[in-house]
């Protein structure tokens, strides 16, 4: 994976300020029910694992900090001791991520054999506008198979989900993310995975800290910012609009 940034001399606000920990498991919530988010992917890398998921046959999103040039990528996952066979992909980071600095932390994977679709399979919507006011956002969820609890453990061998509760993005300090906060949500190995909105993948796990109160705020690149981006990068030989 990339080498991680961490900055310590600042304060535990209770913003989305940088100071965190990264490749983010999910910590509550519940087992998912299996298959029912036939978009998760499954990514692993030595002794680490990242979480991503499915925006088009050929094409799978996580973060830019999970990139390495041994991912093992995986669909249709549930119990992760059971894992179908490893599928090839080409990475393309986000060209202005940078490991010891914030943001910009989005990632395609170009996979060289596109996936057949079915009932363990299947790809997740993403925005189609930029999202002006988070606020707007509702019934959200994340979802992984890393660390059940934030300081310790290992990770969870099936599928997790919870709800988050999103703040105002005047708190998230950087202009393309979206921050949730509580004592629920993703901890480490679940990074890379989606901040899913009615059906819509609209952040990727990015980081996240603990507060001065005692809860944890996890900070999501959001996707809407980048959907230019993604297009040229899943496009790159579609005539310009």
């Amino acid at each position: 994976m990339s080498i991680l940034w961490h900055i310590t001399s600042l304060l535990l606000l209770s913003s989305c300020t940088p100071g965190f920990s990264m490749h983010d498991g999910i910590v509550g919530g519940k087992v998912s029910i299996p298959h029912s988010r036939p978009y998760m992917v499954y990514i692993h890398e030595y002794a680490s694992i990242c979480a991503g998921f499915l925006v088009r046959e050929d094409f799978v999103m996580t973060a830019a900090h999970c990139k390495s040039s041994h991912l093992k990528v995986y669909l249709g996952v549930n119990d992760t001791t059971f894992l179908p066979d490893v599928v090839a992909v080409v990475p393309f980071p986000h060209p202005q991520f940078k490991d010891n600095a914030p943001g910009h932390d989005i990632m395609l994977l170009k996979l060289k054999t596109p996936a057949t679709l079915n009932k363990t399979v299947k790809t997740i919507a993403l925005p189609k506008k930029e999202n002006l006011k988070h606020a707007t956002l509702k019934d959200c969820m994340v979802m992984g198979w890393g660390l059940e609890d934030y300081n310790s453990g290992r990770p969870s061998r099936v599928l997790k989900e919870a709800n988050v509760t999103l703040l105002d993005s005047k708190n998230c300090e950087t202009p393309d993310t979206i921050c949730s906060a509580g004592m629920s949500g993703p901890a480490k190995g679940d990074s890379g995975g989606p901040l899913v909105c009615g059906d819509v993948a609209q952040g990727i796990v990015s980081y996240y800290k603990q507060q001065s109160n005692g809860d944890y705020c996890t900070r999501y690149t959001d996707i809407s910012q980048y959907l230019q981006w993604i297009h040229d990068t899943m496009n790159p030989c579609s005539a310009p609009t």
